[in-house]
């Protein structure tokens, strides 16, 4: 996975927002105004930080030398992730959905609704007869 398919993995994400706040270098993915991915548009090979459950970011440290504790970001729940380093495409999606569940985790309920709704399908489909 190149940087551009990351960022666009990223922005299909149901509310997902991209924007420059700490500098034309950074770009970040938040959902609901809370961060779940972060790419250093600087760097070579390209790293994104994504938030981790802190056992099982443990867990990839161990499995994969392209991931390391998150640069300038908590340690225990974020890792920094080499990407174009030979993990697997599907292994990379599996952790930015994994970061994006954890903070549409976080959200309020009505803000939380918008991952949620994607996944059970429009509002109309969900609707009970009374």
């Amino acid at each position: 996975m190149d940087l551009a398919e990351f960022r666009e993995y990223c922005l299909r994400k149901p509310g997902a927002t991209e924007g420059t706040p700490f500098g034309p270098d950074v770009l970040v993915f938040k959902v609901g105004d809370k961060m779940f991915a972060l790419a250093a548009l600087d760097e070579v090979p390209p790293t994104v930080n994504l938030k981790c459950d802190p056992e099982l970011a443990l867990d990839l440290r161990d499995r994969y030398e392209q991931v390391r504790p998150g640069y300038h970001m908590n340690k225990k729940h974020w890792n920094t992730v080499k990407i174009e380093s030979g993990i697997p495409d599907d292994e990379l999606r599996k952790m930015i959905d994994h970061s994006y569940d954890l903070v549409i985790k976080t959200l309020p309920k009505a803000r939380s609704k918008v991952g949620v709704q994607s996944r059970r399908g429009p509002a109309s489909a969900r609707r009970v007869r009374r």
